[in-house]
């Protein structure tokens, strides 16, 4: 089966021979090298290009284990460059496997050589193309990109998007929403077959993969208990604002355990840098300027949120929001979470101060959207509700209200427009 990933395919597309090296990052197991393996390689081959021409090294793989050593690396695949007038396609996967060593060379001097510098090194090669592959954004820390001079081109990969899974999915529009709903878009979801199958593989993901990645990266020898945790608590208050002091004072009044801010901070960036998580800040509209703590905490994908929680908390509202969450992030939308102040006199002529909450404010270039995620609308007071924030918002950029119901869009008399999840989800326009 293969999944079309389409928006990742014309990207590379887009890029192919640009002069810089195409780097692609995204949570392990999300299909980064299925896209170059087979989708990508799948499409040189249809422009002619043959197999001896496509240099592919899986550096997670314990065959390619020697080739961790970066100069082992960077001879390996020169040695397999013969041919000086056509191009070669360098693909590598798991960029991050590589280990820095001492340069041999220069025995009295702490001088390392890392990945860096092979891919430094293979893009002087003219007919060199190359891409790689990494799961956790370090490998793409401010110092490694200076490194690159600015020839790093970063593509994000994300778990398969609604409108992605659909594609393989058999069923219809609200049998797939209902299964994307609670096992997420992690490509081999697809080929599980039981609840039982679904739910063992995601939740191993999470104790053989990426704990064991985050722990081992970090050098964590003994928070683990610490670390899960802490997943638990943000997968259960997943959409909810929150900050490291909060956190710190629920470990103190549910696990009895004290927890500085300063390594639940720390912690989550880890969670952050692996990809599992993403934060979202707050923005004030009216005052356009960002607000610091609390802060807001989604899931990249939302099987492995409700996998952690054994799937007993399946609250539509906030899983419904993390999901659109994820899609504006699949859209190339800078995603907020909206702020706007309100005021007031209430039934006692006291002037009253408050602040309204968007759910999102996306940007991109020139174009915002305000969205509000609601389950239901069918209440005129529950309509109003959802759309107080929206309506205090006097600027002329569309803003939309998208609910769970299957809907015909429509717009009131305020211009907000309204629409079902699958519409929003499936059809790209509509926003």
């Amino acid at each position: 089966m293969m999944i079309e990933r389409r928006k990742y395919l014309d990207k590379l597309i887009r890029k192919k021979e640009n002069g810089l090296v195409k780097v692609i990052t995204g949570i392990r197991r999300c299909g980064k090298s299925y896209l170059l393996f087979e989708i990508y390689h799948k499409y040189l081959n249809s422009i002619g290009v043959d197999d001896g021409h496509i240099i592919e090294l899986a550096l997670d793989d314990d065959v390619n284990i020697r080739y961790r050593n970066p100069l082992e690396l960077g001879e390996y695949i020169r040695s397999l460059m013969t041919d000086k007038e056509k191009m070669y396609y360098i693909f590598l996967d798991e960029i991050q496997k590589v280990a820095e060593i001492p340069n041999p060379y220069l025995p009295e001097s702490d001088e390392k050589i890392g990945f860096v510098d092979v891919v430094l090194g293979l893009m002087k090669i003219k007919n060199a193309d190359i891409y790689v592959t990494g799961s956790n954004s370090k490998m793409l820390s401010s110092d490694i990109l200076t490194e690159f001079r600015g020839r790093g081109d970063e593509i994000k990969v994300n778990p398969l998007s609604f409108s992605e899974f659909y594609t393989a999915f058999e069923g219809d529009k609200r049998d797939a929403w209902r299964e994307y709903f609670t096992y997420g878009g992690m490509p081999l979801v697809l080929m599980q077959r039981t609840h039982e199958d679904k739910s063992k593989y995601l939740s191993d993901l999470f104790s053989k993969i990426y704990l064991d990645d985050i722990m081992n990266r970090n050098n964590i020898g003994h928070d683990k208990s610490v670390l899960e945790d802490l997943l638990n608590i943000i997968s259960s208050s997943v959409g909810s604002l929150t900050n490291p002091s909060k956190l710190s004072k629920t470990f103190k009044s549910i696990k009895n355990i004290s927890v500085s801010d300063d390594t639940i901070a720390k912690y989550l960036d880890y969670f952050i840098d692996a990809f599992m998580v993403y934060k979202a800040q707050r923005y004030d509209v009216k005052g356009r300027k960002y607000i610091g703590s609390p802060m807001k905490y989604y899931f990249s994908d939302i099987g492995l949120r409700n996998a952690r929680l054994n799937f007993r908390q399946q609250e539509e509202n906030h899983i419904m929001e993390n999901i659109i969450y994820n899609e504006l992030l699949y859209r190339e939308f800078d995603v907020d979470v909206g702020v706007v102040e309100y005021n007031y006199i209430d039934s006692e002529g006291k002037k009253i101060r408050t602040n309204l909450e968007i759910d999102f404010v996306a940007n991109k270039g020139s174009e915002r959207y305000y969205i509000q995620s609601a389950l239901t609308i069918s209440a005129e007071e529950k309509r109003q509700q959802e759309i107080n924030s929206l309506r205090r918002v006097k600027d002329s950029f569309k803003k939309i209200v998208v609910v769970k119901d299957d809907i015909i869009p429509w717009y009131d008399e305020n211009g907000i427009y309204y629409v079902g999840i699958e519409k929003f989800l499936l059809e790209e326009n509509e926003r």
